[in-house]
């Protein structure tokens, strides 16, 4: 079980996220190791159609990104973000780690 960024980050990417995990585990928009330091030098322009993802092999499940995102992308697990009808964005976080959710 992992948390989910969900849709509501594409073209946000806020990342006030990144400065409170602890284990670094949220990445992206284009990098899977990078610890989204990729993601805060964008501009509005480059963040459209972006988003930023947590590696599921790596989260602890600590909590400490959802109250962070000011658009609650954020989802406590893969179930909670399929009940809010964001299934895509759960393979798509899998995805983007070369990973398949099953």
């Amino acid at each position: 079980m992992s948390y989910i960024i969900g849709k509501a980050c594409i073209g946000c990417i806020d990342t006030g996220c990144l400065n409170v995990c602890p284990v670094d585990c949220i990445h992206g928009p284009i990098k899977t190791d990078d610890s989204g330091v990729g993601a805060k030098g964008l501009s509005d322009e480059e963040k459209q159609g972006k988003q930023l993802y947590i590696n599921p092999d790596d989260c602890i499940n600590c909590g400490a990104c959802e109250p962070e995102c000011p658009v609650t992308a954020i989802y406590h697990s893969e179930k909670d973000a399929i009940r809010a009808g964001e299934e895509e964005a759960v393979h798509k976080n899998y995805e983007f780690f070369g990973l398949k959710f099953n």
